[in-house]
């Protein structure tokens, strides 16, 4: 092997900045389970963001979707699970990334007696600014789903199971 004190640099540095990237994406889906809204926040770029998760419209300000996860996840008898996976990342360039994700998702809706399980794909762009990374773009697509109903009597009913419904058109 012939590889010189650089390459060995280049190498290294790679490896630290996909597992910085992996550590971002745990604390954001860790902070969406706790309801951690500012750590929620301060997973994406400040300054150029794009979510699209499937469902939901497309946000082109951070706040815009946490003011979202705030109203819909961060109500009392509203669990979370995200259990992340698969994941494969791919530097682009000094600065930037992209990154694959698998996500096992559950929540809990006590109100209801609702359990939803999701299996979503996430695509992610990724970009450094000031020495530290953030989610610049995430996109998902639900793979699957299935949500029961608990009844009184602890009898579980299946109210709907397969591909996610195609949400009416949105805006981009």
């Amino acid at each position: 092997m012939t590889d010189t004190v650089s390459d060995l640099a280049a190498r290294l540095a790679a490896l630290e900045d996909k597992e910085a990237i992996r550590l971002l994406k745990s604390r954001y889906l860790r902070a969406c389970d706790l309801k951690d809204v500012e750590a929620v926040r301060d997973s994406f770029d400040p300054v150029e963001v794009r979510i699209a998760y499937q469902g939901f419209p497309v946000y082109s300000r951070r706040d815009d979707f946490v003011e979202t996860f705030r109203q819909m996840g961060c109500q009392p008898g509203v669990f979370d699970i995200h259990h992340a996976t698969n994941w494969d990342i791919e530097l682009t360039g000094t600065d930037e990334a992209k990154g694959l994700w698998s996500l096992n998702f559950r929540t809990i809706l006590v109100g209801q007696r609702q359990v939803t399980r999701l299996a979503v794909e996430y695509e992610d762009i990724y970009r450094r600014r000031d020495g530290r990374w953030y989610i610049a773009e995430s996109v998902s697509k639900v793979t699957s789903l299935i949500t029961e109903e608990v009844g009184a009597d602890g009898a579980i009913k299946v109210l709907a199971y397969g591909e996610m419904p195609t949400p009416a058109a949105q805006p981009a």
